[in-house]
C-alpha cells in the first residue's frame, strides 16, 4: 500500500496564546466559546501510538471477550493484522481513525453540529448536537451515527450504527453491528485532549470497557489531502512473506 506523504502547511494562528519566545503556550486554559461552551476545535493528534496498536493493552488491561470475540481477536493477532482494513484501503474507525501517529484530524465545532475532519484517507463523521434522536432506519457505517451534548464541561457523544468490519484498533479488537460507542471528550487545557471511549457490544465483549486516550494540539498548520492509492501491493506482503508462525 502506498500513501502520499505529510508535507503540513505552515499557518500562524493569530488566536493561540504565545510564549516570549513565540511559540504557543500550550499549558494555557482550554479555550471557551463566546457563551461559555469549552471550545474543542483545533487539530489533534495521538499523543501514543502504542493505542493503535493495541488500545486495550495500552490501558493495562484485557478486554473482557466473549467467546467469538476472542477467537476473532485471536486470528488477527496470529496473522498479525495481515487484513486489517485500512491495510486493503478501506477506512479507518472509531476510535482508530483518531488514533495513528502522524495523521492528525480536525475538530470543528458549531451550534448544531460537531465535524470531525480525518486527514487519513481524507474522512470525516459528523456528530449532531441538535437534540435529534438516532434515526429508526440506518444502514450499516464504517463511521456510526452520532449525536452529542454537553454535561458539564464534557463533550458526550454516542453512536450506534456501525458495521461488523471495521476494526477498534490495528492490533484486531473486532466490532459487530450491535456495537454502541460512547465518547467523552475534556479539553483540560489548551494543549491537550482526552477522550474516554466505551465499547458495549454484547456479541463481541461480555461487559462493557473503557479506555482513556490521550491527544495532543498541533498548531500553526493544517490538516492535507490523504488517500490510499494502491490497495493491489497488499496481497504481497504477506502471501510473498508470511508473517511467522
Amino acid at each position: 500500500m502506498s500513501v502520499a506523504s505529510a508535507q503540513y502547511l505552515n499557518h500562524r494562528d493569530a488566536k493561540l496564546p504565545r510564549n516570549p519566545d513565540g511559540t504557543v503556550n500550550l499549558a494555557a486554559p482550554a479555550p471557551r466559546l463566546p457563551d461559555g461552551t469549552p471550545d474543542l476545535g483545533g487539530l489533534w493528534n495521538a499523543a501514543d501510538g502504542k493505542f493503535l496498536t493495541n488500545i486495550a493493552q495500552r490501558a493495562g488491561f484485557a478486554a473482557p471477550f466473549t467467546p467469538g470475540g476472542a477467537a476473532i481477536f485471536k486470528e488477527r493477532q496470529d496473522t498479525l493484522g495481515r487484513d486489517r482494513p485500512a491495510g486493503r484501503c478501506l477506512p479507518h474507525s472509531v476510535p482508530s481513525a483518531m488514533m495513528i501517529p502522524g495523521y492528525p484530524w480536525k475538530i470543528v465545532q458549531t451550534p448544531s453540529l460537531m465535524v470531525i475532519l480525518f486527514e487519513s484517507f481524507t474522512d470525516f463523521r459528523q456528530i449532531f448536537t441538535d437534540g435529534r434522536d438516532f434515526p429508526e432506519e440506518r444502514a450499516p457505517t464504517w463511521m456510526g451515527y452520532s449525536t452529542g451534548q454537553w454535561e458539564g464541561d464534557t463533550f458526550v457523544v454516542r453512536s450506534v450504527g456501525f458495521n461488523d468490519k471495521g476494526w477498534l484498533d490495528d492490533g484486531g479488537h473486532p466490532r459487530s453491528e450491535e456495537m454502541k460507542v460512547t465518547e467523552r471528550f475534556r479539553r483540560p487545557t489548551l494543549g491537550r485532549l482526552e477522550i474516554e471511549f466505551t465499547f458495549d457490544d454484547p456479541k463481541t465483549y461480555t461487559k462493557p470497557w473503557s479506555v482513556t486516550v490521550p491527544f495532543v494540539l498541533l498548531p500553526d498548520t493544517e490538516i492535507i489531502e490523504n488517500f490510499c492509492e494502491n490497495e493491489r501491493d497488499a496481497k504481497h506482503i504477506f502471501f510473498e512473506n508470511p508473517p511467522a508462525k
